[in-house]
């Protein structure tokens, strides 16, 4: 399913700066590899830049290269009975065993790209525009001389809400360190890229991170402005991953 040239057209303007098919450079591997576009769904529990699911695991300790899939290629990383390169070549998703070559499913529709937490952040909306924020070399420069430490790693997917054929606003789930471990947070924004709301996915590994009183603090700054953080407690780490994350969204999306 693909939204209308006119929404492409809406969005801040930005068509000359991110390339409508861009893709994060694990799925073009899996592309390469397999000849279509995965959702991120093959890799991520829930979206992308939620925790990795068993096929995402295996692919990461396989080194996350293109080679890896081969390596992965008889594994059966859902448990159903068929391994990962037969499933992936049928358009199955090899991360779930509800997906077989048999019975595929939705897993690559476009309602299935937009994880249930971002959908109910904007309960009227109907329609989305899933963009992957692909980092190249003047990006990570620029985001750099705004306080944020980006890299290719950090590409990600953003999901973008469309009403009347104009963007609503932003949504991203991202990851945040803190003493070697992470967790996750969704963060989103209006249309002008200001925060409306910053909530924790998955704290398994910091669980101190949902109980932090910072989150608020974000609400109305400017995604790129978020200051940086002064210590190295855990809400400064939660700071420096929500103006990464800023940063990421007005570098991709505004075109710095």
């Amino acid at each position: 399913m693909r939204v209308s040239s006119l929404i492409l057209l809406s969005l801040w303007g930005i068509t000359h700066l991110m390339p409508a098919h861009a893709m994060p450079v694990f799925a073009r591997y899996y592309k390469q590899q397999y000849g279509y576009m995965p959702s991120c769904h093959a890799c991520h529990t829930e979206g992308g830049g939620t925790p990795l699911n068993n096929y995402g695991k295996t692919f990461k300790d396989n080194g996350k290269t293109l080679a890896a899939f081969g390596k992965m290629a008889s594994l059966d990383s859902d448990g159903d009975g068929i391994v990962n390169s037969l499933e992936a070549q049928a358009k199955a998703n090899p991360a779930d065993k509800n997906s077989t070559p048999a019975k595929t499913g939705n897993w690559l529709d476009l309602a299935s790209l937009i994880p249930k937490e971002v959908q109910a952040l904007f309960p009227t909306i109907r329609a989305w525009l899933p963009k992957d924020a692909v980092l190249t070399a003047t990006d990570i420069a620029t985001a750099k001389t705004m306080g944020a430490s980006l890299s290719m790693a950090d590409e990600n997917t953003i999901y973008i809400p469309v009403e009347n054929q104009r963007p609503a606003g932003t949504a991203l789930i991202f990851p945040a360190q803190y003493q070697g471990k992470t967790f996750f947070l969704l963060m989103a924004t209006d249309k002008q890229l200001k925060i409306t709301q910053i909530k924790v996915m998955n704290a398994t590994e910091v669980p101190a991170a949902k109980s932090s009183s910072v989150y608020g603090k974000f609400v109305g700054m400017a995604a790129q402005s978020v200051p940086a953080p002064s210590s190295k407690d855990l809400d400064a780490a939660i700071t420096q991953a929500v103006k990464n994350a800023g940063v990421l969204l007005y570098v991709r999306l505004k075109g710095a």
